[in-house]
């Protein structure tokens, strides 16, 4: 057991140095996985020694060290060029304080009396493996991390070592790293495995609250820390370095687990046959039940067939009965019907008779008016040709000659008109004058006065 624990272990940690080999930066780490060798100091002022002796145009050269620094120029007059995620301190012989400082501020750059530093200004994770006794005297392994950066340079460059050329941050993190151990295993000492292990919480607090202390300064002492801000505290794991403690630990869960898996699986069973037995039951209820209803069903269709033929045979019987009484209805309505129309044709016949009678009395007395009419009508035409006789003469009474020898002479052509065509014409002399048209006009209305003067009498 106690070789498995330490296998565990190893194993744990070989996997926390590939964590922190993956978070290191690409240009710490070689091709083949280890960080390279440092430039020497003599190769370093060889090179400076070089750059500066050079004559000819400006130009840049490549990045030296962690931070890709770019600088540009030659002898005294270079510039040097800092991303903007570094933090730069710029000093200058005999200047009591920094010419410039701040991030990403780039500068001009005598070598000969100026120097810089440039660190990193992104978020550094530590990864803490605390190796820790708790109060029962086990062993147990914290895992977890801190995540910091740099919020006062100014202060930060005064108290921390950021003199490595390879990672700057290499001993800062090491010293936070330190301090973060050493608190987790305080705080674990004071605790039980079980804690431990079951609630992180008062240790990330511990944590925090130590590390906020030297690294913002926070407390009551006053002083301003070192210039770091704490990002994030996280306790990603705790794992019991005996094996023997780790399964004796799980053992009243485990067994606790167990017996309530075997209970509820004896549960389960009891419930499983005791569903059976009432399934059984209730299956041999529903066939019962079943062939009751399907006997009570039988009996209700049987009844049903029964009352069904009873009722068709009444309803024919019914039926024959009420078809022979319409018939016999139907054959005295018919009757009847013959004697109304008998009766009708009867009263009809004496009613055309009456009405002939008086058919022939209309017209016998329309005959009699007609025949009065026709009498009147002939009797008052006499009377009315009578009077215009009467009329016509009393005219030709009160007529003057004169009247009446005009209207002559008007009807004379008229008269001659119809007179017929004279066979021979032979002329009339009297008192050996030919009498002309005039003479015989003349005579005629002297005939005519004659005529009317021996009228009236």
């Amino acid at each position: 057991m106690a070789a498995k624990s330490n296998s565990y272990l190893d194993q744990v940690v070989a996997q926390q140095a590939e964590l922190e080999e993956d978070l290191r930066p690409s240009f710490m780490r070689s091709d083949s996985g280890s960080a390279p060798a440092a430039p020497s100091a003599s190769r370093q002022r060889s090179a400076l020694a070089k750059r500066a002796g050079r004559s000819g145009p400006m130009r840049e050269h490549a990045p030296q060290g962690p931070v890709e620094v770019r600088t540009s120029g030659w002898w005294r007059w270079q510039t040097v060029l800092v991303p903007p995620n570094a933090f730069v301190v710029h000093t200058r012989r005999g200047a009591p304080e920094p010419l410039h400082i701040g991030l990403g501020v780039s500068f001009r750059f005598d070598p000969t009396t100026d120097s810089f530093l440039v660190v990193p200004g992104a978020i550094q994770t530590i990864l803490i493996n605390a190796y820790c006794i708790c109060s029962e005297l086990q062993g147990v392994l914290v895992q977890g991390y801190v995540q910091w950066i740099i919020d006062d340079f100014a202060t930060a460059y005064r108290k921390l070592d950021f003199s490595d050329p390879e990672d700057p941050m290499r001993l800062v993190n090491v010293q936070l790293r330190e301090q973060a151990e050493a608190a987790i295993k305080d705080k674990v000492s004071t605790m039980a495995v079980r804690d431990v292990l079951s609630d992180k919480q008062p240790i990330i607090e511990e944590l925090t609250a130590r590390l906020r202390t030297v690294a913002e300064g926070a407390g009551d002492s006053g002083a301003r820390g070192l210039g770091l801000s704490i990002v994030t505290v996280q306790i990603k794991e705790a794992v019991v370095s005996s094996n023997t403690l780790w399964e004796n630990l799980q053992k009243p869960y485990r067994s606790e687990q167990n017996r309530v898996a075997r209970l509820a699986e004896l549960d389960a069973q009891e419930a499983v046959s005791t569903r059976e037995a009432a399934a059984g039951r209730a299956a041999e209820q529903r066939r019962i039940e079943d062939e009751r209803e399907l006997a009570e069903l039988r009996a209700r269709n049987d009844a049903a067939r029964f009352d069904r033929e009873t009722a068709e045979r009444l309803r024919r019987t019914a039926a024959e009965h009420d078809v022979d009484r319409e018939v016999a209805d139907l054959a005295q309505q018919t009757a009847l019907h013959a004697l109304r129309l008998e009766r009708d044709q009867h009263a009809e016949q004496l009613e055309n008779a009456r009405l002939q009678g008086e058919l022939a009395r209309l017209r016998q007395e329309a005959e009699l008016a007609l025949a009065q009419a026709q009498t009147r009508a002939a009797h008052e035409a006499s009377l009315l040709a009578l009077d215009r006789e009467r009329v016509g003469i009393d005219n030709a009474n009160s007529r003057s000659a004169a009247t009446v020898q005009a209207q002559l002479i008007e009807t004379l052509p008229a008269i001659v008109d119809n007179l017929p065509a004279p066979t021979e014409l032979r002329s009339v002399q009297i008192g050996g004058d030919t009498l002309g048209l005039a003479g015989l006009v003349a005579q005629l209305s002297e005939i005519m006065a004659a005529i009317r003067a021996a009228g009236p009498s």
